[in-house]
């Protein structure tokens, strides 16, 4: 079951106060889906279609991919190369909209293999996706994933 997180911030000198604005909140849903389906679909192009056009991506294992065109490349080749046959599935999300036209939103997901219900061991990870509105469009600006793995015990 995903949990749902939604910060809003409160009004102070100098905050932008924004409303829950459900038609934003749907158009961040709708573009998760178009992430999501492009991943199943391993496509590349798609994947990088929900990215502003010099939009910044930093993989799990630390890769850089500068420009929308550099995110279809780069995820073509992980999708070829690397990366199974996987869903993504959403365990928890916290998403704050910092202003009218810019959100942040912490996500924590992990990879299904084809045909299975329970995520692939070692896929869990967490993204920090910031995401903007222009001309009523969102996109991602900036996306950041971290594996989780456990620290050692001292």
């Amino acid at each position: 079951m995903r949990n749902r997180h939604l910060t809003l911030p409160t009004p102070t000198a100098g905050t932008v106060t924004t409303s829950d604005d459900d038609q934003d909140r749907a158009a961040l849903d709708a573009l998760l889906r178009r992430q999501e389906q492009a991943w199943a679909d391993k496509d590349g192009a798609a994947f990088a279609a929900t990215f502003a056009k010099d939009a910044d991506l930093v993989t799990f294992n630390g890769d850089y991919l500068r420009t929308r065109e550099a995110i279809a490349q780069g995820m073509q080749y992980y999708f070829d190369h690397y990366i199974e046959d996987t869903t993504l599935r959403t365990l928890d999300e916290h998403v704050r909209f910092v202003n009218r036209r810019t959100a942040v939103v912490v996500r924590t997901t992990c990879q299904l293999p084809a045909g299975e219900s329970e995520c692939r061991a070692g896929s869990e990870s967490v993204n920090t996706n910031v995401l903007t509105k222009k001309n009523g469009i969102w996109l991602q600006q900036s996306f950041q994933n971290t594996r989780k793995t456990a620290l050692p015990r001292s």
